[in-house]
């Protein structure tokens, strides 16, 4: 086992925060895991042998490097005010879309429309707490369907701190997909749902490194 790797914790244990985890995993990374629901967090760790280990959510926080908010953005707005003192100096990844049910069976944004989750939370953090928009490009059947295949599927990410590069773009190998940064915090609104490198935008698909880089 690798262990000068960044500590990993997962705050979230729905689709996509199940699915991150699962597969870091797969690589042989161990992730803490924790959720508004212990025995949520419990439960998985069970499931998934002893690479996971559940905490309690604010601990899960203290003992991390890199923490996956993997809960509904208008959570994670909440969780960044509730426990600012714990995030100080964290690395953290928004995987979230700012999306709701259109009544229609679609989805609508719940901000602007020229506006970002990523940026939104970015400027809520404080505490040399840094953001890093990750894990949400795709689709969750897709986070989980196309890890690990060849040629390496690409995960979009964009952050202000490009020292946080080599630890994010080792975390997204680690989850079984290629790293393609995609520019700053301000760039998020492009790797969001409905932004022009979302599988759910204007990409309308999953891509590959060489298909990606033509889009940027």
């Amino acid at each position: 086992m690798t262990t000068n790797k960044s500590k990993i914790a997962v705050i979230g244990l729905g689709n996509i925060g199940k699915i991150v985890a699962a597969n870091l995993i797969k690589s042989n990374r161990p992730v803490i895991v924790a959720s508004r629901k212990p025995d949520d967090a419990k439960s998985f760790a069970k499931e998934s042998g002893a690479l996971a280990t559940p905490l309690e959510v604010s601990t899960a926080i203290k003992e991390a490097d890199i923490v996956v908010m993997a809960v509904w953005f208008d959570t994670i707005k909440e969780l960044v005010g509730k426990y600012t003192s714990e995030l100080k100096g964290k690395i953290i990844i928004d995987p979230s879309n700012p999306i709701a049910p259109d009544g229609n069976g679609g989805f609508k944004k719940i901000i602007g429309e020229k506006e970002s989750a990523g940026k939104i939370i970015a400027q809520l953090l404080s505490g040399n707490a840094k953001l890093v928009k990750a894990f949400g490009s795709l689709a969750a059947a897709s986070l989980s369907g196309q890890a690990y295949t060849k040629p390496e599927k690409v995960l979009f990410y964009t952050t202000d701190d490009a020292s946080l590069k080599n630890k994010v773009e080792e975390l997204i190998k680690d989850s079984g997909f290629e790293p393609l940064y995609a520019g700053g915090v301000d760039q998020s609104i492009r790797i969001e749902v409905f932004g022009d490198l979302h599988e759910y935008g204007a990409l309308g698909k999953v891509v590959t490194l060489a298909e990606a880089k033509a889009k940027i």
